[in-house]
């Protein structure tokens, strides 16, 4: 069940969003969800700002779909580990007080509603999906890109928010499964199986022919072993690998800041020539390559998007006091 949308709050100034890229002149409003000081989910607001138009070599999407990710949450709450070496650079570059770019969201899926000077790419009418990335911004109606950002055309057979879903935990996933060389991986360990970037990380996997196990809570072991999992593990029942279990790659998919005593022993299950992967480790880069992968992986049936639950715009509180319990299955979908 969707909870409804109470305890958002309205906001109609239009300077509150600071950034040009959001306050540029375009004959007629927008409404977004803005972030003006980090803290609970309750700092988020709801506000109409001016609509942007698309410069020089951009598209302006006219968003329909978009995804709470953990880490638009971390970026709300600046929940960042204060042992990462980057810590005083992360808060100069996003934000002292609240983020420089008050518009969250890293994805997006919608129609190009215009385009600026020089777009050979894309055409209004177009539908497409894709990433921001640190540019933010899909928590809105509109958002202009550059055409040559992580964005590619949407296939008919896809639904808006399939494509939301997918892009978040596919981009990751694809890039850290790469970054492994899971191309001369055997057997295969993924922990936190059954989020974002986990159930994209173990249909991925699998099609390398990779002998993938899962880790997951009960409630999820169904749903990773739906998506191809040859075998699962319960991390609430146990808390550590079988004596003699050695695996030559082990993902870590939810990220440092989250431990067990079965996380330490899944890092210690590996091969001599294994590797051990954490999503936080280095930046990750998101290419429009991996979506084209997941548009064919899609068509053929061999990748589907998991959607746990979908908010509207205006319950976008609801949607991170979800996401921020941690339970989610899968993606967190808003409609807008």
């Amino acid at each position: 069940m969707v909870p409804d949308g109470t305890g958002i709050k309205k906001d109609n100034d239009r300077n509150a969003d600071a950034d040009t890229k959001h306050t540029r002149i375009a004959g007629r409003p927008m409404k977004a969800v803005v972030c003006r000081k980090y803290g609970p989910p309750e700092v988020l607001s709801l506000a109409e700002l001016e609509k942007p138009a698309p410069g020089k070599g951009q598209v302006c999407v006219k968003i329909v779909a978009t995804a709470v990710t953990a880490s638009d949450c971390r970026v709300r709450a600046f929940r960042f580990p204060m042992w990462h070496p980057m810590i005083l650079m992360f808060r100069l570059i996003i934000g002292v007080t609240g983020p420089r770019r008050p518009i969250l969201g890293l994805v997006l899926a919608g129609e190009v509603e215009s385009v600026g000077e020089d777009v050979t790419k894309f055409k209004p009418g177009d539908q497409v999906y894709g990433m921001t990335g640190a540019d933010f911004g899909t928590y809105a109606e509109f958002k202009c890109l550059p055409e040559n950002a992580c964005l590619v055309k949407k296939p008919s057979f896809m639904s808006y928010e399939e494509a939301a879903a997918v892009t978040y935990g596919g981009l990751l996933a694809g890039y850290c499964l790469e970054k492994g060389e899971i191309h001369r991986r055997k057997k295969v360990l993924i922990y936190g199986a059954s989020g974002a970037i986990g159930t994209a990380a173990v249909q991925l996997a699998k099609q390398t022919g990779a002998e993938v196990t899962g880790v997951c809570s009960t409630a999820n072991l169904d749903l990773v072993e739906s998506l191809g999992a040859d075998m699962v593990i319960d991390y609430t029942r146990e808390d550590r690998i079988d004596t003699g279990e050695r695996y030559d790659f082990v993902f870590d998919a939810v990220g440092k800041d989250k431990s067990s005593k079965l996380k330490v022993s899944c890092r210690k299950a590996l091969t001599r020539s294994g590797k051990y992967l954490s999503v936080d480790d280095g930046m990750l880069k998101s290419r429009t390559e991996d979506l084209h992968k997941i548009n064919e992986l899609m068509e053929s049936g061999r990748f589907r998007a998991v959607i746990d639950r979908t908010y509207t715009l205006d319950q976008i509180v609801e949607a991170h006091c979800y996401v921020d319990t941690g339970r989610k299955r899968g993606n967190v979908v808003i409609d807008v």
